[in-house]
């Protein structure tokens, strides 16, 4: 079986912590163990990631040091996928004993130029502030913000993705027995110019759905997205709340969970599980689990249609 696993944030960095690379390497450490699993119970495997907290820090170190001379989104996008690959390809080696290869590859990945999302800015970037921090910085670096919590981010437009062209070297890798991972942080955001070359563009690209169409473009059997939460539920955060097992992609098309939290998961698996694969929500800990059915929330066709009053 072919698995994406898109790890979730909290696979590098946990809220509240330093974001230091020793804490992320230890997150990371913990989070290969899991994704080694699944190389071991015969799969292959293609790992995903965020970069959220990191490319927000590359930016204030850039804008810190020469102000008008600080890096695009895309370059920092590029930066953190190199840094983030290299200590999941280091942990994930060594969980697996050295017996399969692992290769992280930078990944293009190509937006519409016209997408309406450059107009509405709305993907959380960098670290957290007070409301009051976050404004002046906004008005010096010229940002958008927005509420996130009970703190205040950055915002940047999050265009939808519609063509990943480095897939062909990703399967060609798969093909030789080779672990990848790619499509840091949504992949790196490029538009088609008019004569066909394509050029980095000031965005962020969601990484769920960037994996749903990485997953899709390779023929995955099964896309998971790992997260610290151990299923989708209804309800979820009041009295009551009850965990999903099993959804249909017209259910998930129109669950309507919040934007900022597993809206675009749920999106994402119910656009990929169109395809007649399956995906999976729930826990990082959990993915072998979750491949086999006996974990966290699974989105698939086969079933018929689902509806999402199934309980565990």
């Amino acid at each position: 079986m072919l698995v994406v696993a898109a790890l979730g944030g909290n696979a590098l960095l946990k809220r509240g912590e330093p974001l230091t690379a020793e804490a992320q390497r230890e997150n990371v450490r913990v989070a290969t163990q899991s994704l080694a699993a699944v190389v071991k119970a015969g799969h292959n495997l293609v790992v995903t990631h965020g970069n959220g907290p990191q490319v927000g820090l590359l930016a204030l170190q850039s804008a810190a040091y020469k102000p008008n001379e600080a890096y695009p989104l895309d370059v920092l996008g590029a930066e953190t996928e190199g840094m983030i690959g290299y200590m999941i390809e280091q942990e994930l080696e060594n969980a697996l004993d050295h017996v399969r290869p692992v290769a992280t590859l930078l990944t293009q990945v190509v937006v519409d130029r016209y997408d309406p999302a450059f107009e509405k800015p709305s993907k959380f970037v960098g670290p957290v502030y007070e409301r009051a921090e976050a404004e002046t910085r906004a008005e010096v670096a010229g940002w958008a913000i927005a509420a996130d919590g009970d703190k205040w981010r950055r915002v940047v437009a999050s265009p939808r993705p519609v063509e990943i062209p480095d897939f062909r070297i990703i399967r060609l890798l798969l093909d030789h027995g080779v672990v990848v991972v790619c499509t840091g942080g949504g992949g790196i955001p490029v538009v088609r110019r008019d004569d066909g070359t394509l050029i980095g563009i000031e965005a962020v690209i969601d990484k769920d759905a960037a994996s749903a169409l990485l997953a899709h473009q390779l023929g995955a059997d099964a896309l998971l997205l790992l997260t610290d939460v151990d299923a989708v539920y209804r309800g979820f955060g009041g009295e009551g709340a009850e965990p999903i097992s099993r959804m249909s992609p017209e259910v998930a098309r129109v669950f309507g969970a919040p934007a900022g939290s597993m809206g675009p998961k749920i999106t994402a698996a119910g656009d990929f599980a169109e395809t007649g694969a399956f995906a999976g929500i729930g826990r990082l800990e959990d993915a072998i689990a979750i491949l086999a059915g006996r974990a966290g929330t699974r989105i698939e066709k086969a079933i018929g249609q689902v509806d999402p009053s199934i309980r565990r």
